[in-house]
């Protein structure tokens, strides 16, 4: 199967790759620079100002499995 690197269109074949889906080394190096930087992100919803910004602020979820 051939599939074309997101990163710069180049074809590759899928099994014989160990850098898939990208078609080498320095693809991947750059969609990891991508991701440090901060250029991908994922959608989310707008967090309200009275919501808490700190997960260790929130309350543990209650357990049904404990004594």
């Amino acid at each position: 199967m051939t599939v074309f690197c997101p990163i710069c269109g180049t074809p590759s074949v899928w099994a014989e790759n160990r850098f898939r889906p990208f078609c080498s080394e320095r693809c991947q190096m750059v969609d990891l620079g991508r991701w440090v930087q901060g250029d991908y992100r994922a959608p989310a919803e707008p967090v309200g100002e009275d919501a808490p910004t700190d997960p260790a602020s929130q309350p543990a979820p209650e357990r049904d499995d404990e004594p």
